[in-house]
């Protein structure tokens, strides 16, 4: 799916240092982008940022991605350790960063589960009245 490069929304990201993109930046201009870029539903990046910030580099305004529905914050950050694993390799702070977040939401602390059902129960609530508005 083609998207606009100004709708992707980039959050907290395991990888700080992108390292060189000048080669990427070759490989796109020369034979484009081979691999789409992989965002959730919300637009929001899962996979490839280095092939997102060469692209915006390159000046393009538009860019292939796969859009990956229903999928929650876990399995978000291991396909993004997953990815950039196999790309190039973290540093082991940025590794070590990665696996410290991905323990804290397989494993939220008893604060963030309570906050967590109580997000669930408001939510249900307000789905419960939009849908009684629609009714009438």
């Amino acid at each position: 799916m083609l998207v606009n490069i100004s709708d992707i929304k980039i959050k907290k990201r395991v990888r700080q240092d992108l390292g060189d993109l000048e080669p990427l930046k070759d490989s796109l201009r020369t034979y484009g982008l081979m691999n789409p870029i992989t965002l959730n539903s919300k637009y929001e990046l899962i996979a490839g940022e280095r092939r997102l910030q060469s692209a915006k580099a390159l000046g393009w305004t538009k860019i292939n991605a796969n859009i990956v529905d229903n999928v929650d914050a876990v399995k978000q950050l291991e396909m993004e350790i997953e990815e950039n694993n196999l790309r190039k390799e973290f540093t082991d702070d940025e590794l070590l960063d990665g696996y410290h977040r991905l323990e804290r939401l397989r494993n939220p602390s008893i604060f963030m589960r309570i906050w967590n059902a109580i997000v669930a129960f408001f939510k249900r609530i307000a789905e419960s009245v939009a849908s009684l508005f629609k009714k009438k």
